[in-house]
């Protein structure tokens, strides 16, 4: 990007937006720090802001502190709860960077004369033939592109990824290069609105805890658990196994399916076949024109359905109103609303959707 365009920053109070911001003046724009206030349930959030609040002053720029939470709630958190509710496992990151921070966020700094914002995340932009594609950061231990492939053409043509080439050690450099006060802050971890608290505390307190069994592929009853809502496919908590094993060990179990209806967790031991898949279908995907018609077809592509997870060989394909990703072998069991981001060999984001079915 050209020098001189006005960028907004999401300014977390963590260490990597503030060199995002830092590298950005460097590079010669006009750069405004905003801490995004959003749901916040182990109270750090006023801490965050403070931090944010001393990085903007140490790099002498512009701070404001924009208020976003009843926009968060409702398409974030209620959505995390119904999905969960009714058996499914969304992404509330994903749906956090595309509601929210280049939704929301993105509409309110073009509001304010911004020309782009510009968040920490390790991820990069590419433009083939006109069009702007999502692709992975350079740093593969950190890359966040899975998280951000929900983002349409038209919001990546407005987001701005500075650290996109740079490794987590070269951001700490950096940092404490430029004396930044977050140089040595700890990255956060969990889902983003949590914080401390664990997904399942949550939920527990948003969805009745409706204890049930747990029965292993053949339908024996060799457990318990405290609601079908709260586990996913391919968890090895949330249950307990009161049935000892064979020779009186117990394997380890993993769920292999969801009855809200009956409120049963079936679980099965590692390496039972029930916990592969050949193939996903999807719905809601995000894809660029060109990948559209060629997706007719069918396209080969790298997929990975959770974050971190190996890339697996696939074809993509459109059929209709629907998509489909069928993998070459056998591929760890995903649930319905995760999602499946495709890559080509290069690391462009070409395709992701929402699972609605595993094959």
């Amino acid at each position: 990007m050209a020098p001189g365009k006005r960028i907004f920053v999401g300014l977390s109070g963590g260490v990597d937006s503030s060199v995002a911001a830092l590298l950005l003046k460097q590079q010669g724009h006009e750069v405004t720090g905003v801490f995004l206030r959003c749901v916040n349930l182990d109270g750090c959030a006023d801490a965050d802001a403070e931090d944010a609040r001393r990085v903007a002053a140490h790099l002498g720029i512009p701070f404001f502190s924009w208020d976003f939470e009843e926009r968060y709630r409702s398409s974030v958190v209620d959505p995390l709860i119904a999905g969960y509710a009714a058996g499914e496992t969304p992404n509330p990151d994903a749906h956090c960077n595309r509601e929210i921070k280049f939704g929301a966020f993105l509409d309110a700094a073009l509001r304010a004369g911004a020309d782009a914002v510009a968040t920490g995340h390790y991820a990069r932009t590419v433009e083939k033939s006109g069009e702007v594609f999502l692709a992975a950061g350079v740093d593969a231990s950190k890359d966040q592109s899975y998280f951000l492939a929900l983002l349409t053409g038209e919001q990546l043509a407005r987001a701005v990824f500075p650290l996109g080439e740079l490794t987590k050690s070269e951001v700490r450099e950096i940092a404490a290069g430029a004396g930044l006060p977050t140089a040595a802050k700890k990255d956060s971890q969990g889902i983003c609105f949590l914080g401390k608290v664990s997904l399942s505390e949550y939920l527990k307190t948003q969805i009745e805890p409706q204890p049930g069994t747990v029965h292993d592929v053949a339908g024996k009853i060799i457990g318990e658990h405290d609601g079908a809502a709260f586990v996913t496919l391919g968890q090895r908590s949330g249950f307990r196994i009161t049935a000892p094993g064979r020779g009186g060990a117990t394997p380890a179990y993993y769920v292999v399916k969801r009855d809200i209806a009956r409120n049963v967790v079936t679980v099965a031991e590692a390496g039972d076949g029930s916990l592969s898949m050949r193939g996903v279908r999807l719905d809601r995907v995000v894809a660029n024109a060109s990948v559209r018609e060629a997706a007719g077809a069918g396209i080969p592509v790298l997929v990975r359905t959770r974050y971190r997870q190996e890339l697996a060989p696939a074809t993509l394909r459109a059929e209709g109103e629907g998509w489909a990703v069928t993998f070459g072998g056998p591929h760890p069991i995903s649930a319905a609303g995760q999602l499946a981001v495709c890559y080509d060999p290069s690391g462009v984001v070409l395709a992701a959707g929402t699972i609605t079915e595993t094959l």
